[in-house]
């Protein structure tokens, strides 16, 4: 699937798609959020969950090059 393609899914087919055909690798802590992080495609997708409000705030592409992804190297492999 192309990142065209997940962008446009809608959000509810987004989180199955992770949960059915992504891989968990980690979550973390970010400014009100816990963050989990799926390997789908060999692409790194975020899912923002906002505790306070208990809903996802946001579904997105991890660029490689993010400044974030310090936040997770420990846990992955780039290749």
């Amino acid at each position: 699937m192309s990142k065209e393609d997940f962008h446009n899914l809608p959000f509810h087919k987004k989180i199955n798609l992770l949960y059915t055909e992504g891989t968990f690798v980690v979550g973390i802590r970010y400014y009100g959020h816990k963050v989990n992080l799926y390997l789908l495609d060999d692409e790194y997708i975020e899912v923002f969950y906002n505790h306070k409000l208990d809903k996802i705030d946001k579904i997105d592409f991890l660029p490689r090059n993010h400044t974030r992804m310090k936040f997770y190297l420990d846990q992955i492999q780039l290749d």
